[in-house]
């Protein structure tokens, strides 16, 4: 299929840059077909009314942000709602005791202006899924009543029994008043209530009175509790017509890094209560995914698995190992693509670039080899290059090529070989009871 021209500036734009696009990955996604078949199984299980966990580790520029946003495109396709958040000095899981900063609340809010469904890719789809679900009750019971009955009542009813479903939830209650508002409001069409009560959803609201003063609420989404709002939420995405909920979370390694142990300890708790909840059973049609580096899971001083809780559930078996991977464990490790799946990508990227400028493609089968060639010839690229690094390199030479017609793939590359480097000092003098010694 060809790559339309809006998509394709885009895919090579932030490719060439090293970030991950969120529309067009259907086009360059190459390789890594039992992670999608695995985190695709999680996701089936989160329909059917479970829960899902996973970590997935892999070195900087590996494809893990790639292989997450792949799978969001695929979620939302799919039915489901999606939030993602990287994660900061500014976005953590939890924040710091005393601190006025909320840390872990920026973090829930974050996920918020990212909620994203089919029809509302780019976020901030959380008004439209209120209504979705308030027009579809509506549309339910003008299609289902008897033309004798009294319409707006039973619209009523209906909602109220899906409120009445979410009250039995950790605060449960309060979250159902502010359903209740927001559907009055509609109702009345007051927009200036709409707008607080999805200031409310979103954690706007930066203490208890000015909740209670808007919307007459006793309770506020804060650092300590907005987990469990996103509990309530994945059940009531099902409730407007979702198959479920998806978050992401990506770079873990900002919790790593964090300078106070005290700190990092109450963030890796955070996870452990996510984990959890997921794999007993607690939580319902939700999946978490978080992207990190193996240094900030493997490290034992400061890493996740610096928490023995934490460290005893993750780590690997006795079987397990870098030839024989166990896909349905909670971490999923990245390896490098082989070389056959990046010839395949660069492959596409060169014919995405040609379509892109509107030119024939001059970069031959034998011209990707020898780039390739090249590429995994660099001392140590067996165990330290990326998909990354070969993407923007290959995308360089693909610039310079059209940019430069005059030059061929040879003269941009250079010959492939190498020299050891020269003394700094020629011709020097040796004197003769040293001259037998090499350096």
């Amino acid at each position: 299929m060809p790559v339309p021209p809006r998509i394709a500036s885009l895919l090579i734009n932030a490719l060439r840059s090293g970030v991950v696009p969120r529309v067009g990955l259907e086009h360059v996604t190459v390789g890594r077909a039992q992670e999608i078949n695995a985190l695709l199984h999680d996701i089936e299980m989160i329909e059917a009314g479970g829960a899902s966990f996973r970590f997935i580790v892999g070195k900087y520029g590996s494809g893990k942000s790639f292989l997450m946003q792949t799978i969001r495109n695929y979620a939302t396709a799919r039915g489901f709602v999606v939030c993602d958040a990287d994660l900061s000095p500014e976005r953590r899981l939890v924040g710091t005791k005393g601190s006025t900063q909320n840390q872990g609340l920026a973090t829930y809010r974050e996920l918020m202006q990212h909620l994203s469904t089919k029809a509302k890719p780019d976020g901030g789809a959380l008004p439209l899924i209120l209504e979705k679900w308030i027009s579809g009750i509506m549309t339910d019971v003008k299609a289902n009543s008897a033309p004798e009955a009294d319409f707006d009542a039973e619209v009523e009813r209906q909602i109220f029994a899906v409120i009445g479903e979410l009250e039995g939830m950790v605060n449960g209650f309060a979250f159902a008043q502010a359903v209740s508002a927001y559907y009055h409001a509609y109702r009345a069409g007051d927009e200036t209530k709409k707008s607080q009560v999805l200031k409310w959803f979103r954690g706007e609201y930066n203490g208890l009175r000015e909740a209670r003063a808007d919307l007459g609420i006793n309770l506020y989404v804060n650092d300590e509790n907005w987990y469990d709002f996103l509990k309530i939420f994945a059940i009531f995405m099902v409730k407007a017509g979702y198959k479920g909920l998806l978050v992401l979370i990506d770079e873990l390694v900002n919790l790593y890094k964090l300078p106070n142990a005290i700190t990092r300890v109450a963030n890796y708790e955070k996870i452990l209560t996510l984990f959890n909840d997921t794999l007993q059973g607690k939580a319902k049609h939700i999946g978490f995914l978080m992207g990190g580096t193996p240094q900030c899971m493997e490290d034992k001083y400061r890493g996740v698995f610096s928490y023995e809780a934490l460290r005893s559930r993750l780590a690997e078996g006795h079987f397990a190992g870098s030839e024989v991977k166990d896909l349905t464990a909670p971490i999923i490790r990245l390896t490098m693509l082989t070389q056959e799946e990046m010839y395949v990508l660069v492959e596409k990227l060169r014919d995405i670039h040609a379509a892109l400028y509107s030119y024939a493609p001059r970069l031959t089968h034998e011209d990707l080899l020898y780039f390739l060639t090249v590429e995994y010839n660099r001392v140590g690229a067996e165990s330290h290059i990326t998909p990354r690094e070969i993407i923007r390199d290959f995308i360089e030479l693909a610039n310079i090529l059209h940019q430069n017609p005059q030059l061929s793939v040879a003269e941009v590359l250079g010959n492939n070989s190498f020299a050891l480097a020269k003394g700094g000092i020629e011709n020097e003098n040796i004197d003769s009871e040293f001259e037998e010694f090499e350096i």
